[in-house]
């Protein structure tokens, strides 16, 4: 959430950026500015009022003293009448509170300077690649096909279960799958991040806290009995962990990584780009986080980008780097980087990661602060990342390493699933 003496001191600028995102974002930014002009005026009124009332209490209590009762009785009448406008003004001040939030959940936040212009992720910028494209036999499969093959993933029965989207993870499947996770939670650890379980459930205020809510409700499961929400990923409950806090400048930078399954709704989802790993509702991620301060938190954005492509490397995957244009950068974002991995079998290009720096945005939502040099109370940078997403890991190991023997193990994960190949 945007801090509205920062749209306030940063009109024109707020504007021009979010148009980034292909939305005039005049009329909300002038209702906000608005509303908080008509909040701090009658906070002001409440004020005074609440002094005249305070004070005209205290002469009461003087005029009583003193034998003075007629004229203090004469003056209660008037503290009655001002505790009766302090009721009012009370009222009309957290009406005024109440829509000024509600407008500034709707306001995304402004991109970084170095954002692209552009509608969708077509515009997107190449800024890197890396890695060797392997040539496959004419009679190459996709990975769906080789799951079916080696019976290693099982998508009907996992649709027979649930429903379209929940895979059955088989045998030596399910095995590289467990393999990818504590790969991946050892890199991350040996880089200093600290491992969490989390909750895979989380409330309201910690949707909202993230951006999830009420951004992307119709995109996350609801168990409408406890008012919970399934977690779209470990960013909510990872980056909660620090939700009302406030924290010292020698506590920083926080690092965070944690497993969880994730879930998302997919809404309107269909077709055989979706095919597969390709796109599920209920999917396995590690996830990292950061909290940082302010100067120092596009730095911790380049190592977390440096992190991401030192796992890639070792595991010998084809990959790029994008950086997201105005059109495509998400609702809480002021920068993403998205990695993705060269599925040969597919001759496509699929999304494995993605890494975000949201400046200050979750952290207004949070009340997630630290204590400066100076003493004064400031907001934290929040980051995270996907290090990393397995579906699409998982289905670029299957269709890059096939053979005609079967499906080699790539090098590194070898001391982790005890086999090297799929057969």
């Amino acid at each position: 959430m945007l801090q509205v003496a920062f749209i306030r001191e940063n009109k024109n600028d707020v504007i021009q950026r979010l148009s980034k995102r292909n939305i005039d974002a005049t009329q909300m930014v002038n209702d906000a500015i608005s509303l908080d002009e008509e909040r701090r005026h009658l906070q002001t009124k409440l004020d005074s009022t609440k002094s005249e009332s305070n004070t005209l209490s205290k002469e009461i209590g003087n005029l009583f003293k003193s034998g003075e009762v007629q004229k203090a009785n004469a003056l209660k009448s008037e503290t009655s009448a001002l505790k009766e406008t302090v009721k009012t003004l009370e009222q009309e001040l957290n009406e005024k509170a109440d829509a000024l939030k509600e407008l500034l959940y709707k306001i995304p936040n402004v991109p970084h300077a170095s954002v692209p212009e552009g509608n969708s992720d077509e515009d997107n910028e190449e800024i890197f690649r890396a890695g060797y494209i392997p040539q496959l036999a004419e009679d190459a499969l996709p990975h769906w096909e080789l799951a079916k093959k080696y019976d290693i993933i099982d998508f009907e029965l996992g649709n027979k279960i649930t429903g379209a989207g929940f895979p059955v993870y088989k045998g030596k499947g399910a095995k590289l799958q467990r393999a990818l996770i504590t790969y991946f939670l050892d890199k991350n650890t040996e880089a200093g991040y600290t491992e969490y379980q989390l909750p895979h459930l989380v409330n309201e205020a910690s949707g909202i806290g993230t951006g999830q809510l009420p951004d992307k409700e119709g995109q996350m499961y609801h168990v409408t009995a406890d008012n919970l929400y399934l977690i779209p990923t470990a960013e909510v409950p990872g980056t909660n962990l620090f939700r009302d806090t406030l924290l010292n400048e020698s506590d920083l930078p926080i690092s965070v990584t944690g497993y969880t399954p994730c879930f998302r709704r997919e809404a309107g989802s269909y077709g055989a780009h979706v095919r597969g790993l390709n796109r599920l509702h209920q999917f396995d991620k590690v996830e990292i986080i950061r909290v940082e301060h302010p100067n120092n938190s596009y730095n911790a954005f380049e190592g977390m980008i440096a992190h991401v492509k030192d796992i890639l490397n070792e595991l010998k995957l084809p990959y790029r780097i994008l950086k997201l244009c105005g059109g495509d950068v998400t609702f809480a974002s002021a920068l993403t980087y998205d990695f993705e991995v060269f599925s040969t079998a597919q001759d496509r290009w699929l999304e494995i990661s993605s890494v975000s720096n949201f400046e200050t945005f979750q952290a207004n939502r949070l009340k997630l602060r630290f204590k400066n040099s100076e003493g004064k109370n400031e907001l934290c940078h929040t980051l995270n990342g996907s290090s990393l997403a397995l579906p699409r890991v998982l289905a670029g190991i299957l269709e890059n390493y096939q053979t005609k023997n079967g499906i080699r193990i790539p090098e590194v994960l070898i001391p982790y699933t005890g086999f090297d190949v799929i057969s």
